[in-house]
């Protein structure tokens, strides 16, 4: 069955959800993501034919499909959360509408379970199993804590290695921080610098336009995007459309490659535990704590906002060294 076409009032509104979206300078993946369910909660309460303009909808209606979501699609919480911020961004910032009820509807509460760390023998081994510039992105991830995309969008420009330093742009919330650049990694970023300037260099001398840069700067230097200093470290080989401004350009290394790899190494290494690209910053955090290092720098490192969330590594620790020793244990003793 072919799903109907949106009618123009459905199309105009996602146009003006898109724009607000580009105007606050959102992510693309955050555009995509809340696009996705706003459409998804108009078709929703139009699926008896009669299609409904949200601002015509109110609280009865936002919590009859998150209800839905939550009971007949079984989401999680973080997906549930995910479509209730879709929504508050469509009345508050598209709609212009903070009444009263958007403030009473409830998030469900996200249980914070202790991640998977790997130890750093299975680090070792996975590493292992990789090879080219999946190995380089995953050593460099693990070796600095950075997040996949933030290893992903890395520049030239902030790869300092006199001081052996990391400038993270732009990182969740918007903040930049500093990271270690692992010395054992420097040779290998070096040569990866130089297979990068050789895409750069064929990009310049055909004429191609420039990588993308925030869109503030790229007003108001509209070449910068051609300087070898805002050119990705880990270019893409091919050429791609950029889905915003329609311009073909070099994007950088797509993300899933990484993954693939990763998912492809994991069972070579023998490791049965569930792993994730997530999961190499998981074990950064916590080989650090192992070590010593102070749970604040650990913070700095990892660009949490509240000591709160790093302190989860130190449950990670607890379940690692084997806790408390258990009763039975001296019972053996006693017996032996």
């Amino acid at each position: 069955m072919k799903p109907h076409n949106p009618p123009l009032q459905s199309l105009r509104l996602l146009d003006q959800v898109r724009e607000r979206i580009r105007y606050l300078h959102y992510s693309l993946s955050t555009e995509k993501t809340y696009l996705y369910w706003v459409r998804f909660y108009v078709r929703w309460h139009g699926r008896n034919g009669t299609m409904t303009h949200p601002r015509d909808m109110g609280a009865k209606q936002v919590e009859a499909f998150l209800t839905m979501l939550a009971t007949e699609r079984k989401v999680s919480a973080s997906t549930h959360n995910q479509a209730l911020s879709a929504l508050l961004f469509l009345y508050r910032e598209v709609l212009e509408e903070d009444l009263p009820w958007l403030t009473d509807i409830n998030r469900p509460t996200q249980v914070r379970r202790i991640p998977s760390v790997l130890t750093k023998d299975e680090v070792a081994g996975l590493l292992a199993e990789m090879d080219g510039v999946t190995a380089l992105l995953a050593r460099l991830l693990y070796g600095t804590g950075m997040r996949l995309m933030e290893g992903m969008r890395l520049r030239v420009k902030d790869v300092d290695f006199d001081r052996h330093v990391i400038i993270v742009r732009e990182a969740k919330g918007n903040k930049d921080r500093v990271v270690m650049l692992p010395r054992s990694l420097a040779p290998a970023l070096r040569q990866q610098m130089l297979a990068a300037r050789k895409l750069w260099q064929a990009d310049r001398q055909a004429q191609r336009a420039g990588v993308q840069v925030p869109d503030a700067l790229e007003v108001k230097y509209p070449r910068l995007g051609q300087t070898w200093g805002w050119f990705w470290m880990f270019p893409s080989p091919t050429l791609s459309v950029d889905p915003r401004s329609g311009i073909e350009r070099r994007h950088h290394l797509f993300e899933e490659r990484l993954q693939r790899a990763l998912k492809l190494a994991v069972p070579m290494a023998g490791i049965v535990k569930p792993v994730s690209v997530h999961t190499l910053r998981h074990s950064f955090a916590t080989h650090l704590l192992q070590s010593g290092t102070d749970i604040r720098t650990v913070q700095e490192l990892l660009g949490h906002s509240d000591v709160s969330t790093t302190m989860i590594y130190t449950h990670v620790l607890k379940v690692a060294a084997g806790g408390t020793a258990s009763p039975l244990d001296a019972l053996a003793s006693m017996a032996a």
